[in-house]
């Protein structure tokens, strides 16, 4: 048996937030209801990738009931300890402050490599979206842009261990350029291989060009997308998924963000000029909280990077299990159309 079920029995998993988070709270004196609620459930024969949210009643020392909504991310195969470090990281950090809401790191569980932390409470950006709620939709879309401009003037810390290698570069970034080249060839023989692969070469060329040109890195999220960013309060927004945080180039943030926004709204409403109307918030409130310039450096790194977005988004229509290759096709040939009309972002 998959050791990861565990984690859905509520004996054992009351046991195990009795053993480690109580002594967190020293206030809390025992739990008085659980329930559990996966986000992500892919469990196989000895393998796993799950998101389990536990919403939790504690019970504290005055008689009060307290709830509190606690997520495990555990993994069989992927660092699920680095979560947990940069959050403890970013928990020491000036970013959380009454404007941005960041998940508690609670703690990290061996057996399960699974990190457990609270979790930060509300809406996420693609619910606002899906409702067509405008006016919320511009204001969080200016609030991500002071939060990336915040989470982007942090320092490096002096230990960069504590964050994962591969996904520092476009040539790594989980899955990697090899493996995704390799599975679309073993499932549809040649008809994509070349223009993927032609496409993945110059992204990765592109940015080892800058990363060759300076020493500099910025830390960045490195999963900038409407899902992971949070309503958490009227005038607070909230940042969730820290799997692929590490220091790389800012503009990945930036351009992945503007083309994942752009994606979602042509999916729910197919409305470019909606489209092209939040990317150009969202870079213009990132120009004006930062103070940065947009010379052609920065526009090119912030066009390469929402391209590569674009591409892994057309990697994901192809590998899923109800593979949309059609949809993948669209993408690859607005992509090659962009690199030679020389389209913008934010266009």
């Amino acid at each position: 048996m998959n050791k990861i079920l565990a984690l859905f029995d509520e004996k054992v998993v009351r046991e195990l937030l009795e053993r480690e988070v109580l002594p967190l709270y020293p206030d809390f004196t025992r739990i008085l209801s659980l329930k559990i609620k996966p986000y992500k459930e892919f469990i196989w024969t000895s393998t796993y990738h799950v998101v389990i949210a536990y919403r939790v009643t504690f019970l504290d020392i005055a008689g009060e009931k307290n709830k509190l909504e606690i997520v495990c991310s555990a993994h069989s195969n992927e660092p699920r300890e680095v979560v947990f470090k940069v959050l403890k990281y970013l928990e020491k950090s000036d970013l959380s402050d009454d404007n941005i809401a960041l998940p508690r790191p609670l703690f990290f569980s061996s057996e399960y490599n699974g990190t457990f932390y609270r979790a930060v409470e509300g809406k996420h950006l693609l619910r606002f979206i899906k409702e067509g709620k405008k006016m919320k939709i511009k204001k969080m879309i200016t609030q991500s842009a002071y939060l990336f401009t915040r989470l982007h003037n942090l320092g490096l810390p002096e230990d960069l261990s504590i964050f994962s290698d591969a996904n520092r570069s476009l040539q790594t970034v989980v899955p990697g350029r090899d493996l995704i080249v390799h599975e679309i060839r073993d499932r549809f023989g040649n008809i994509y291989v070349d223009s993927i692969s032609e496409l993945y070469d110059y992204f990765i060329a592109e940015e080892k060009k800058f990363f060759n040109s300076t020493d500099r890195r910025w830390l960045i999220h490195g999963d900038a997308h409407p899902e992971n960013i949070i309503a958490a309060g009227k005038n607070r927004i909230g940042l969730i998924d820290f799997t692929d945080f590490c220091p790389a180039d800012f503009a990945r943030d930036i351009g992945t963000f503007m083309q994942q926004l752009e994606y979602k709204i042509m999916r729910h409403f197919n409305d470019q000029s909606l489209a092209s109307a939040m990317k150009q918030l969202f870079l213009k409130s990132y120009l004006e909280y930062s103070g940065l310039t947009l010379d052609a450096s920065l526009q090119a790194r912030i066009d390469l990077y929402y391209n590569w977005t674009a591409i892994r988004t057309a990697t994901f229509w192809l590998l899923k299990h109800d593979c949309e290759p059609n949809k993948a096709a669209n993408n690859i040939d607005k992509v090659k159309n962009n690199l030679i009309t020389r389209c913008h972002a934010q266009d």
